[in-house]
């Protein structure tokens, strides 16, 4: 009897640190693209590996930052992957700041201040806009900066999305600072940007500068040599009451700092997006190949 009752009590024990372990626990979030989606494994991988955190993951939340930021702030998300210039033109309605440096300390500044929330060291890469031509236009025109494109740009068509076309630190802003005047302008689906430089009838297209489709589509990516986008590096944005309370992540956290490069980021994304690989299994093999696994 005694014996029976001494199992138990350890079964008990076992069952109250089995409890104990699985309310650790840290919510992910990411927009709905592959770029986050492998950022977040990346992510759930590094905390449950070198903590006993368990991840609960809620990934590809529509509207992106502007439902993920409101469910941080209440608490109901605790991480997620997120860009300086997001964060400071979109959450914080500032203006631009066209030094990167700068940019990374105000943004991580006012979300202390402002909101209690913590910017980790950036990862690397910055996904920013840019401005890419088709190669064969390139050649024709010997295009290597936004600058050039000036100069022979009201013999071109410029296709982007309606966003960037309305927004003043978009289209409107890009055509003052460099001086642009394009033959016509088209309205295209953000999705189809690649489809339509390769297709009669346009030449220009904005592009984002970790597209995956970088690595295979016939275009140029055209120097911003006024450096007019601001930029867009990522990092994790986290609550300090989560990092109170979990003492050890912050430093999980910093693991990726400066660990992915613009061109890596972009083979990640080509692999997802064109080689349809698993988000999860891409993460873990790059971050086994840093040797932080």
């Amino acid at each position: 009897m005694r014996k029976y009752m001494l199992c138990l009590l350890m079964v008990a024990s076992l069952l109250a640190g089995c409890t104990k372990k699985s309310e650790e626990v840290v919510v992910i979030a990411s927009k709905p693209v592959t770029e986050q989606f492998i950022l977040a494994e990346m992510l759930t991988f590094l905390i449950e590996e070198h903590t006993d955190l368990t991840v609960k993951q809620t990934l590809g939340i529509g509207g992106g930052t502007s439902n993920i930021h409101p469910a941080l702030l209440k608490g109901e998300i605790d991480l997620y992957p997120e860009y300086t210039g997001t964060g400071w033109l979109f959450v914080l309605k500032q203006a631009p700041i066209q030094d990167a440096a700068m940019l990374y300390e105000q943004v991580k500044k006012a979300y202390h201040e402002q909101m209690q929330l913590h910017w980790s060291g950036l990862y690397g890469f910055n996904n920013t806009y840019g401005v890419a031509v088709a190669e064969s236009v390139a050649r024709q025109y010997n295009l290597k900066t936004v600058s050039d494109l000036a100069k022979v740009s009201d013999k071109l068509v410029f296709a982007a999305n309606p966003d960037f076309l309305e927004r003043d630190d978009g289209f409107i802003g890009l055509t003052k600072t460099y001086g642009l005047t394009f033959k016509a302008i088209k309205e295209i689906d953000i999705g189809l940007r690649y489809e339509a430089v390769n297709s009669e009838g346009v030449d220009v297209i904005t592009v984002f500068s970790t597209d995956g489709r970088l690595k295979e589509e016939p275009v140029m990516v055209l120097d911003d040599d006024r450096g007019y986008f601001t930029s867009y590096h990522a990092a994790t944005v986290v609550r300090e009451e989560t990092l109170k309370k979990h003492p050890k992540l912050e430093q999980v956290l910093e693991k990726l700092s400066g660990n992915i490069s613009n061109e890596e980021m972009i083979a990640l994304n080509y692999q997802v997006e064109i080689e349809k690989q698993d988000p999860k299994v891409v993460a873990k093999t790059f971050l086994q190949q840093k040797g932080l696994l």
